[in-house]
């Protein structure tokens, strides 16, 4: 692919989104990013996708050789791009260990009844090898603390065992008391519940949860039974034990069945005999993320992360899931928008913040590569980190849009946390890619909950501005039909370079953007 470029000298400053400048005595530069954004093309992108999501890649699971092969290519395309890596050692590598899971051996006796795994309760937290033993319980009801409506009044959990139940309380009239109308808050929506009443009782120093929901039992009970190619970080086990728990564990606790409760009230504290030994049976390995930068010619100490996961599901049943969109689409763009930060370098019109380009293990199963970036071992300072751009299926049409053409890009999260990286996004688009932004899931209330599956959320949970780049999802969404033949590839094109012009002018303006909506 060769290479263009256009510098033009001015006397004056030009004003508009995607423009960069570097004065001197003399005269003021002005580079147009419109002849880096032309060296990202369709055929490149192809040419690297159908190598990236062939067969030999075996479906690119965490941890497999596959997944090796894949970091291994990612590797390959920055040395020839002239894309250094970002670690001061010079690896691309960065080490995510992990453990696989698998079924623990769990003994738990409560009030001398002994309970059965997988039928009474389930193990969710990979927890290390442990005892515990309580003579109470405290009943925490609906587990909600909010300012319409608390379970909390009046209690101390540090060092507890808690119960409590799904859903929140409503009104005479049906409707929820924290919503004040006949919607749901997220203390009881399916996705959003289960980690917000448990990440409360972790806060608040917990010991043990005992939850009881009904609705998912039978699929926690499917899902964490076996191994299942179950993961986390290593080391990042909750030092809290997190049971579901069904009737019969609620009976044995309080010696009736939860349809006999009153759960309006507040919290109780019962007397209750439990005790519990626990063994993990986990594996180590490790997986790994790859880093490359283009350093910033002024502000190189400021940094632009753009995200995309490199793995997906592997091989099931001899069926191979390739992942063309999920998330090869995203994986090819970056190498794209990294070969044209390169040339801009090496031609002398690098940005003045520097680009980092992080392809991200373990997206699939549960967002641990960037979980391990952000949380355990970020290469550079989150205080430094000016925004995510991450990228996770942009190569396809969502079946179900009703409105509109086909060259839409759904956007989530861009106005969450930065108001300047929203207005910025607008006008990048407006100037060079005239895309139509479709904000359908960035909604508050959005059922699927997208904001929160993806690699950005590990981000914006640091209050780091975020914008998810997302094309929707399709019949062939994890399954063996995600191949490279089905990508449309001038949105693919088209949407690659929306990303790097809206990296370009926030590495670029003389300002970093403001966080004005954190938390």
């Amino acid at each position: 692919m060769k290479s263009l470029f256009s510098i033009v000298t001015l006397s004056v400053l030009l004003v508009g989104c995607g423009s960069s400048q570097k004065s001197n005595k003399t005269s003021t530069k002005v580079v147009d990013p419109t002849v880096y954004a032309q060296t990202i093309t369709q055929q490149d992108l192809k040419t690297a996708l159908y190598q990236f999501a062939s067969d030999d890649f075996e479906g690119r699971e965490t941890g497999t050789e596959g997944q090796k092969k894949a970091v291994q290519f990612l590797k390959d395309h920055y040395i020839k791009y002239g894309v250094p890596a970002a670690k001061s050692d010079g690896d691309y590598f960065q080490d995510v260990p992990l453990k696989l899971q698998s079924k623990p051996d769990v003994s738990l006796n409560i009030n001398g009844k002994a309970l059965k795994s997988l039928e009474d309760f389930v193990s969710i937290n990979a927890m290390e090898t442990s005892t515990l033993k309580a003579t109470d319980i405290v009943n925490l009801g609906y587990g909600i603390e909010d300012d319409k409506y608390t379970n909390y009044d009046n209690v101390d959990i540090k060092g507890k065992v808690v119960f409590f139940i799904s859903g929140e309380p409503k009104n005479s009239d049906g409707t929820y008391v924290i919503s004040g109308t006949d919607k749901a808050s997220d203390w009881s929506n399916f996705r959003q519940e289960f980690a917000l009443k448990r990440d409360l009782a972790e806060k608040k120093g917990a010991k043990a949860v005992l939850y009881y929901n009904p609705d998912v039992f039978a699929m926690a009970a499917l899902r964490f039974g076996t191994s299942s190619g179950r993961m986390s970080l290593a080391g990042k086990g909750k030092d809290m034990f997190y049971f579901l728990v069904n009737t019969e564990t609620v009976k044995a606790i309080f010696n009736k069945d939860v349809r006999d409760f009153d759960t309006s009230f507040k919290n109780e504290t019962v007397k209750a005999n439990l005790d519990l030994d626990f063994t993990n049976n986990s594996k180590a390995f490790s997986s790994e993320n790859v880093a490359a930068i283009v350093r910033g010619t002024e502000k190189p100490e400021e940094y632009i992360i753009i995200s995309a996961h490199l793995d997906h599901e592997g091989v099931k049943d001899g069926e191979i899931y390739n992942g063309a969109d999920d998330d090869g689409s995203g994986t090819v763009a970056i190498l794209e928008i990294a070969e044209a930060f390169a040339k801009a370098k090496k031609e002398g019109n690098g940005p003045k913040r520097s680009i980092v380009f992080l392809n991200v293990t373990g997206e699939e199963k549960g967002l641990l590569g960037s979980m391990h970036y952000t949380d355990n071992d970020p290469i550079f300072p989150l205080a430094n980190t000016v925004a995510n751009l991450n990228i996770d299926m942009i190569g396809r049409i969502d079946p179900k849009r009703k409105t509109g053409d086909r060259n839409y890009i759904y956007l989530i999260g861009s106005d969450k946390l930065s108001t300047e990286l929203h207005d910025l996004s607008e006008s990048v688009n407006t100037k060079y890619t005239n895309i139509e932004l479709d904000y359908t899931f960035n909604a508050d209330n959005d059922p699927n909950r997208f904001y929160y599956r993806s690699d950005h959320y590990n981000f914006a949970k640091n209050n780091i501005p975020v914008i998810f780049y997302f094309n929707g999802t399709h019949d062939d969404y994890h399954r063996p039909s995600d191949t490279p033949d089905k990508i449309e590839y001038d949105l693919l094109e088209n949407r690659t370079r929306l990303v790097f012009y809206t990296a370009w002018e926030l590495a670029n303006r003389d300002k970093r953007i403001v966080v004005d909506k954190a938390e």
